[in-house]
């Protein structure tokens, strides 16, 4: 019987390069679009295999799993997965991180441009008849600033050495950086209140956990600069979006470069997208042709990996060797 490989949601029109992958091994690939945790019992529950975009795979879930052998999410983040519940089952879990590096540092620095230079403002203006330089009044000098990491991993690494040429001063926190390479990039490692306090533009890279959500809320605003920019290409629940809304409101910063928000998709009433100083985008960054594709072959090719006996090239949770000795 050929190992039953299961995705248990997607937006994407079809699931040709998954496939292409999959079947390419001999394996049977079966679509879902799981919402609840019933779903995704019933349509996992006997899976050797599980491909996962944004259903939630919680505890309930992975205990439920018969002869599960690996889960393998698109992108980056892990947060849809119970990683330790999973580990503990001897479950492997994989994600693919170098996927999507160019393009979301890009996305990153195209919002940090738009914002510093006004490009939305003078675009509505523009759009309704205005021709006035004064429209997006008053633009800071980019250049002499202070451009700040919180963390600073691969995607914060990328966009620090495409802004080397702007005289931009950087910094970052990340308790986990390695000194040499964040030197090597022209940055300075702080502590978390010193990039709070001295970042003209703080771009969030962390990823999010217990311990990062709402990491950026009330009492950080109140210690940024009044003409700091935030932007955030990670996870939205990383950034307090209540203490976001009113920090912008009341002009304590001034303005956001937003790709993810806390509850996705946002709503069209939602109170962020009615605020002239935020650019939000619908959690895009990752996104180009070749990004994709790369992403979703990546993805099914961990899957393929453990069931032809290999470890998955990209592991998320190497503990669990010391449960499968």
């Amino acid at each position: 019987m050929s190992p039953k490989i299961v995705v248990t949601d997607f937006e994407f029109p079809d699931l040709a390069p998954e496939r292409a992958v999959i079947e390419a091994a001999g394996f049977e690939l079966v679509e879902a679009q799981c919402k609840t945790e019933a779903e995704a019992i019933a349509a996992c529950a006997d899976a050797d295999a599980i491909i996962n975009q944004y259903c939630q795979l919680t505890a309930n879930v992975i205990d439920k799993l018969e002869r599960c052998q690996v889960i393998s999410r698109y992108g980056i983040g892990l947060n849809t997965i119970d990683v330790p519940r999973a580990t503990e089952a001897g479950i492997y879990v994989a994600n693919v991180p170098d996927g999507s590096l160019e393009e979301v540092s890009d996305h990153a620095i195209a919002l940090m441009m738009a914002l510093k230079r006004g490009i939305g403002l003078y675009d509505r203006a523009l759009r309704a008849g205005s021709w006035d330089y004064t429209a997006a009044k008053p633009l800071a000098r980019l250049r002499g600033q202070t451009l700040g990491f919180l963390s600073f991993g691969q995607i914060a690494q990328r966009m620090a050495r495409k802004m080397a040429g702007f005289g931009l001063r950087m910094i970052a926190h990340d308790p986990y950086a390695n000194e040499a390479v964040a030197k090597e990039a022209g940055v300075e490692l702080v502590s978390y209140e010193a990039l709070i306090a001295e970042s003209d533009i703080l771009s969030v890279h962390v990823p999010l956990t217990d311990e990062t959500r709402h990491m950026v809320s009330h009492e950080q605003f109140a210690a940024m600069k009044s003409t700091a920019l935030i932007l955030n290409t990670a996870r939205g629940p990383v950034i307090d979006e209540e203490a976001l809304i009113r920090a912008l409101k009341e002009g304590r910063i001034a303005g956001a470069g937003l790709d993810v928000f806390e509850v996705e998709p946002i709503g069209a009433d939602h109170p962020l997208l009615s605020l002239p100083n935020v650019i939000a985008s619908p959690h895009c960054a990752w996104y180009s042709e070749g990004s994709e594709f790369e992403i979703r072959s990546k993805t099914a090719q961990n899957v393929v990996d453990v069931l032809q006996g290999r470890e998955p090239t990209y592991l998320a949770n190497p503990d669990v060797r010391d449960i499968k000795r």
